[in-house]
């Protein structure tokens, strides 16, 4: 474990809120206590899903638990995101998904009518993205053994012809590519869970990014690494690539898009815009030769209309980010600490 990510003063014989922040503390979780027991080559890998060969067909697969409060919020609910969140992660394998399983845990109790509308959020973000739910799982609990309802979607993606992406992947030289503006989901969720007493239009950023990888990848090649950068948000997505690559990442805060009133918010709550989820962008480490017409692909994509170049993958401090800010100064960009944000996924 590299020295920065030690430290850890909270008692550590329990599970926290903190470690399912998607921030140091989970990361910590993953490759010191879960990793270790499952070891094998696959795991190891840290990727968003997992990508294997059965019979000379590549394929990906991908699980993830959504229990985010509210269940419902400007721009999307919980099924939505159940089917966007598990597509997006076969997605950054450069995979093209195709099947996902639904596994529910409904708390006794819970609305008819508040399921049939997930049910039907589900059934139409599966067409958005061109995917079928095939399987899946029921459980009903007691009252109060779980909040409202938990879901959990899996899938299974195919992984074209030479195609070879994942976090361990950044080259030095690469060029670091943001596909839009940060810290939507994590901030309407913030402020609606919170009920807080103010109108605000932001909304959640949650969307299929399949179609858009698939443009990216069939424009002629160069992507190295994709990462949709959600709990933790941007700054724990690029340190967790810093770390499988072992290189460093150098970035530009002026090149980094954020929302008028995303922005706004953030700054009179205190909170930083690299640290707050998203559920509808992407990271893509890109061969320099190639990051401009992978950009402008992104550019030509309803969910990527505002990317940029954020930065660059360099050799210098491998495991680390660092931001050139506006001011002109440097500051080291570490991955989340603490839960500011549970639930939002």
């Amino acid at each position: 474990m590299v020295e920065h990510m030690k430290g850890q003063t909270m008692n550590d014989s329990v599970i926290h809120l903190d470690h399912g922040s998607g921030g140091r503390l989970s990361y910590q979780l993953i490759t010191r206590h879960i990793v270790p027991v499952f070891d094998n080559p696959i795991l190891k890998q840290l990727d968003d899903g997992a990508v294997f060969d059965i019979d000379r067909i590549r394929l990906a697969f991908s699980t993830d638990s959504f229990t985010v409060d509210p269940i419902f919020f400007p721009g999307g609910d919980i099924g939505e995101l159940a089917v966007n969140g598990t597509v997006n992660d076969l997605a950054m394998c450069g995979a093209v998904p195709k099947y996902l399983s639904c596994g529910m845990i409904i708390e006794a109790g819970f609305s008819m009518a508040d399921l049939n509308r997930i049910l039907d959020s589900m059934r139409l973000a599966a067409k958005k993205a061109d995917v079928q739910i095939v399987t899946g799982d029921t459980k009903v609990v007691p009252k109060r053994a779980a909040d409202k309802v938990f879901i959990n979607t899996s899938g299974v993606g195919l992984v074209p012809p030479g195609v070879e992406i994942g976090g361990h992947l950044a080259r030095v030289g690469d060029k670091v590519i943001l596909s839009g503006p940060i810290a939507d989901h994590g901030i309407t969720i913030l402020i609606n869970r919170e009920k807080m007493d103010f109108e605000s239009a932001v909304k959640s950023d949650t969307a299929p990014l399949n179609h858009m990888v698939y443009a990216m990848i069939q424009q002629g090649g160069g992507v190295h690494v994709l990462r949709d950068p959600t709990r933790g948000g941007l700054a724990t997505a690029l340190n967790e690539i810093a770390l499988q690559s072992q290189v460093g990442i150098g970035i530009y805060e002026a090149n980094i898009p954020v929302n008028t009133e995303t922005s706004s918010i953030c700054e009179l709550l205190g909170f930083d815009p690299l640290y707050m989820a998203n559920e509808g962008k992407l990271i893509a480490c890109v061969a320099p030769d190639h990051a401009d017409s992978v950009l402008e692909v992104i550019q030509k994509h309803a969910f990527g209309i505002d990317a940029s170049i954020i930065g660059e993958v360099v050799a210098d401090h491998p495991g680390r980010v660092f931001m050139k800010t506006r001011i002109g100064g440097t500051r080291i960009v570490d991955m989340l600490t603490g839960e500011p944000f549970p639930r939002i996924c």
